[in-house]
């Protein structure tokens, strides 16, 4: 029996998604630190802006983990779904009213939406490299078993 073939990302497309998504941190960085008006208007934003990051890598694993069968309770389901859009809704109300200029507003639109695309990437890209690999052991732990069966 041939050995079935493990589909994996290529390596160009692993950089590409790590540096997509270090592009989005650096860009969401700048427009934080570079964001004019209140102290406590940047402290809500960099908050609003990690809750967003680690509940769209929840919300990617949540959905992963129930592709095929529900893994999870439906109260957890609840939670992961209304965490994402918590933070999502709140941080986009913490930038719809601050008082700054519509150009800045923008950029950091644009930047945060960008950091929650490269997010789910990254989330799937390292999934997709975590089952690859499950998958590379198990058939090399049947094939030592064949063999170890054989020689007997």
């Amino acid at each position: 029996m041939a050995n079935p073939i493990i589909s994996r990302d290529t390596k160009a497309w692993q950089l590409q998604v790590w540096i997509s998504f270090g592009i989005a941190v650096f860009l969401c960085g700048v427009g934080l630190a570079y964001l004019p008006g209140q102290d406590l208007d940047r402290a809500f934003m960099v908050m609003g802006y990690i809750f967003c990051l680690s509940t769209a890598f929840f919300l990617a694993k949540f959905i992963r983990d129930n592709q095929y069968k529900q893994a999870d309770t439906p109260m957890w389901k609840m939670v992961v779904w209304t965490a994402f859009f918590v933070a999502m809704t709140l941080t986009g109300w913490g930038l719809w009213r601050m008082d700054v200029n519509d150009t800045y507003k923008a950029f950091l639109l644009v930047s945060w939406l960008y950091l929650i695309t490269t997010t789910f990437t990254l989330a799937k890209t390292l999934r997709d490299k975590h089952e690859a690999d499950l998958a590379e052991m198990r058939l090399r732990a049947r094939a030592e078993a064949r063999a170890e069966i054989e020689t007997q």
